[in-house]
């Protein structure tokens, strides 16, 4: 968002217009707005902005909710912000770890600052971009415990606070920085800075593992079974005896695998009744061998993240799936195990195989009223089909 589209969207016009305005239901109804506020004399200026904010607020309500219709937002922001749940599990850490004060050293949007605000922390917001920081005082100004500040991290004085919050921009516009120094706190630096007090990092789920250091806690968060992030915590954040964690976040709830380290390797064994994937951040985690151990079960091929077992597991942690038949890989051999099973409707899942399930899925004989999932993946090095049901 460039600063003159904030300085029309802060008008009191817009305001009381986003205010007074619900969200379209078509592009049509969208064209006929624009018309008729134009109509009432309202500059374009101001129409785009209060437009913009409305398409904005029907995205934001995935990661925000009801507090979404109180907020403003700006798409670049909006995309990297954290969903409301998942911010809420970083101001749960930061209350059990005694913490009552942090500073969100890079804000963006408010997201984070907003759930510590709203668990009773007292929050310092830093924001380096300045059309970002009046959007995230705007969106905390409910919140009498929290200041918002235009500032760079790098240069605030972080001495008075009893905890730390980074999440170090990593992009500038569509431009993404891959070396962390040139990202906005640099890694390193903000490595130092939790060497002073606990300290929460947000970062990227996919991230060289490599760059981890020792002495913290990496925690890979997924919501819904996306991946979302991964957290370093440290010092009083950090859980004794933890340097790997996978959590997984539902609506209602969720669940936890941790480790001590990296886990071993499972056995690898012969494929059974039921196979189970293991959700992404227990994946990312590298803590499948004792996921795989604590429910009786084995791997399928020593490279490839399914484990197998003779009883369905039920837990958020996995995907369970009912093994109706398996044929080693071929596309003939697909077609008729797919023909066999009078099926219409059909989920195709790959891991391990070079195959394209939309091309694949052209050639199949789905003329059946059926329901199933079509898994191709390597069993014991063999590249194999399997057919089976979503168990829960």
């Amino acid at each position: 968002m460039e600063r003159h589209e904030l300085d029309a969207l802060l008008t009191p016009d817009a305001l009381r217009l986003l205010a007074s305005m619900d969200e379209p239901h078509s592009p049509d109804e969208v064209v006929s707005r624009v018309a008729n506020l134009r109509k009432q004399g309202h500059s374009l200026d101001t129409v785009s902005a209060v437009m913009g904010q409305i398409a904005l607020r029907k995205k934001a309500r995935e990661k925000f909710g009801d507090f979404a219709d109180r907020m403003l937002f700006s798409p670049e922001a909006l995309e990297v912000a954290s969903r409301l749940e998942v911010s809420s599990h970083h101001a749960g850490r930061f209350l059990q770890a005694g913490v009552t004060s942090v500073t969100d050293a890079g804000c963006g949007l408010g997201g984070d600052s907003l759930a510590f605000a709203g668990a009773g922390l007292t929050v310092r917001a830093l924001e380096r971009d300045e059309v970002t920081a009046t959007l995230a005082a705007y969106n905390l100004q409910p919140f009498d415990t929290v200041t918002v500040e235009h500032g760079d991290a790098e240069s605030a004085d972080l001495s008075h606070t009893e905890g730390l919050w980074f999440d170090p921009a990593r992009r500038e516009g569509s431009s993404r920085f891959h070396n962390p120094q040139d990202w906005s706190p640099s890694l390193d630096w903000v490595f130092q800075q939790a060497t002073t007090c606990p300290t929460g990092i947000k970062l990227a789920p996919g991230m060289d593992r490599d760059l981890i250091p020792e002495g913290c806690e990496a925690q890979w968060v997924s919501w819904k079974g996306s991946v979302v992030e991964v957290v370093l915590w440290f010092g009083a954040l950090a859980r004794k005896a933890i340097t790997r964690s996978a959590l997984v976040l539902r609506d209602g709830g969720g669940a936890e695998i941790t480790g001590p380290k990296d886990s071993p390797d499972a056995p690898v064994g012969d494929l059974q009744q039921y196979l189970s994937e293991p959700d992404g951040a227990v994946i990312r985690a590298r803590l499948i061998g004792d996921l795989a151990r604590a429910h009786g079960s084995h791997m399928i091929d020593p490279t490839i993240a399914y484990m197998t077992s003779p009883e369905p597991i039920d837990s958020p942690l996995v995907q369970c799936f009912r093994v109706r038949e398996s044929v080693p890989y071929s596309t003939k051999n697909v077609q008729a195990l797919i023909r066999g099973a009078d099926l219409g409707t059909l989920e195709i899942k790959k891991r391990g195989i070079d195959v394209d399930p939309a091309v694949l899925r052209t050639t199949l004989p789905l003329e059946g009223a059926g329901t199933a999932t079509l898994i191709l993946t390597r069993v014991a090095g063999e590249k194999t089909a399997i057919l089976a049901d979503r168990v829960g």
